[in-house]
């Protein structure tokens, strides 16, 4: 299928959201062709792809991330685009229906509203329109509630992002999920100067009461922190939406004519990432938040993810500089090679050790001279998402967190190594972007381009296929150096459905 299929109109849509129709052809290829499944070896494990930290070198880690910090090199990254829609399913499902799944649900949901951080919100916006909070919950009136917790004609929670939501219950204040990222973010990313960098994204249609908010709440939380915050706040820019195709594989039109795209999405802030002026980035998830007093265990391995990487990351500069000298010899390739495989757990094809000493120099060179990023894993005990493991592709071995969605499912021998895996990704990384002469690494050269994701959607005009650029933390960083190291379930504590805001680690 040649561009041709494009009319004019579709040709300035294209132009229009910043896509190169070059890039469209290949998108359609990439449906035609379909998607080639990464391949397991084993599940990473302790001593085989995870680091366990011995309790005697936390500390020393803890101090190179405060030192790092101090220096001004630290900048939190949270992605914050996503929707609550997802963590109101069963509510919005019973809105629908106008009851619920069963009696016992009926009960609960009336006997824990009152527990939910947004409650009083919901009782003055339901008193403004002249509904009473406490008769509908006497009275078993759900439907009301739900309607002002959901819908526009209240809080509207269906629709805003996790971010804006009442999470946490303060003396005094409930605190949304933004406010508490600001919290965490003061504890572990201040310079010397008390400057603490920030950086979120945010859709487009919600980039305004994001502001909003941001300037309600700035001033409280540096004053409460002793802090000065620098936020950056953007979106999901347009250029990263892909073309939306049928079945047949041929692009996906709506009522009027018009092409459809959709968000590419979490790969797509790879661009915003890109475009950051930062140094070590930690990224965060938006509904892994903790109220303060748990804080201090997520802050403590937040530091030493952060000291890992710093240590890492000198070591490996090191290694460059030797190896950008002009004379190498056996014995120093040798002592780097030891590092490469004991420390960042590369992998070194047969060919290469046939190769001579200035084509493994040039190969070790190479290797080392990426982006790097340490990431904290957790215990399996069955949340939905990817995981560590080893791949191959192409002869060439590798650590990668891999999602279940790109794995072959209909052979059993890999889902039998799906279904082994020890540990479990929380999205809790630490990234270095620099190289050894301080300068900016362009991670669009480090994506493999073979890991898109293909999903079937419904469209009020019919069933479509749509197109995921490859993950933040998993295709987009593919080809950075990466190192798995194991922290404490504690550290992990995320909101996934509105229920989840009533486990202990939520409550006061």
């Amino acid at each position: 299928m040649g561009l041709n299929v494009f009319s004019e109109g579709d040709l300035k849509t294209i132009a229009a959201k910043g896509i190169n129709v070059q890039e469209i052809s290949r998108q359609l290829e990439i449906f035609r062709r379909g998607i080639e499944p990464v391949r397991l070896i084993r599940p990473a494990r302790v001593g085989d792809g995870i680091v366990q930290m011995p309790p005697n070198e936390r500390e020393a880690f803890v101090s190179l991330h405060n030192q790092a910090a101090e220096k001004g090199r630290m900048l939190k990254f949270v992605p914050a685009s996503g929707v609550a829609s997802r963590m109101f399913k069963d509510w919005y499902g019973w809105y629908q229906r106008g009851k619920f799944d069963s009696a016992e649900r009926l009960n609960e949901f009336l006997q824990n509203i009152l527990k939910f951080a947004f409650y009083d919100d919901l009782k003055e916006v339901m008193t403004s329109e002249r509904e009473e909070i406490e008769n509908c919950i006497r009275e078993g009136r759900c439907a009301n509630i739900l309607e002002f917790i959901l819908t526009p004609r209240g809080l509207n929670y269906n629709w805003l992002p996790k971010a804006l939501l009442k999470f946490h219950i303060y003396p005094g204040r409930c605190r949304t999920a933004l406010e508490e990222h600001l919290a965490e973010a003061a504890l572990y990313v201040r310079d010397a100067g008390n400057v603490c960098r920030v950086h979120f994204t945010v859709s487009d249609e919600h980039e305004s009461r994001f502001n909003d908010l941001l300037s309600r709440v700035k001033g409280y939380y540096e004053d409460l922190f002793n802090v000065k915050f620098e936020i950056a706040v953007t979106i999901q820019h347009p250029s990263t939406d892909t073309i939306a195709v049928d079945i047949g594989n041929r692009p996906f039109r709506d009522r009027g004519g018009k092409i459809v795209f959709r968000p590419g999405g979490h790969g797509s802030l790879l661009k915003n990432l890109n475009a950051m002026d930062g140094d070590i980035i930690f990224i965060k998830n938006i509904d892994n938040v903790v109220p303060d007093r748990l804080k201090d265990i997520t802050v403590f391995y937040k530091k030493i993810l952060g000291g890992h990487l710093v240590q890492l990351q000198d070591k490996i500069f090191h290694h460059l500089r030797l190896l950008s000298k002009k004379r190498v010899d056996n014995d120093l390739l040798s002592r780097v090679l030891h590092f490469c495989q004991e420390e960042l757990f590369l992998f070194f094809p047969d060919g290469f050790w046939k190769d001579t000493l200035s084509g493994k120099k040039k190969y070790v060179f190479r290797l080392l001279n990426r982006p790097v990023r340490v990431c904290g894993m957790v215990k399996n005990e069955g949340e939905p998402g990817g995981g560590p493991f080893w791949v191959e592709e192409k002869g060439i071995r590798s650590l990668q967190i891999v999602e279940q969605n790109q794995i072959d499912l209909n052979s059993e021998e890999q889902k039998d190594i799906w279904k082994s895996s020890t540990h479990f990704n929380p999205v809790d990384l630490v990234c270095g972007i620099k190289n050894y002469q301080g300068e900016k690494f362009d991670l669009n050269a480090y994506v493999n381009m073979d890991t898109f994701l293909i999903s079937k959607k419904s469209h009020e005009e019919g069933e479509l296929k749509a197109l995921e650029l490859p993950g933040l933390w998993n295709g987009s960083m593919a080809f950075w150096n990466t190192v798995f190291v194991e922290v404490p379930l504690e550290t992990f504590n995320p909101v996934k459905t509105v229920d989840d805001l009533l486990r202990k680690s939520h409550r006061p």
